[in-house]
């Protein structure tokens, strides 16, 4: 598997678990683990847009 699609992969996955960790947060009341959520949900969308810039770069 090339890297851009293991990083795309990744990115989405991050992003998936950041939001449940965000949401969870949010019902339980935890501001702790509602900003962890939120910031591994930024880091997913990072490492998602790496995978498709260095996917272009690929071609």
């Amino acid at each position: 598997m090339k890297p851009s699609t293991t990083d795309q992969i990744k990115g989405k996955f991050h992003e998936v678990k950041g939001k449940v960790k965000e949401e969870v947060g949010k019902v339980i009341n935890d501001r702790n683990l509602k900003s962890k959520g939120k910031s591994e949900n930024l880091a997913g969308k990072v490492q998602k847009k790496v995978g498709q810039i260095k996917k272009v770069f690929e071609k």
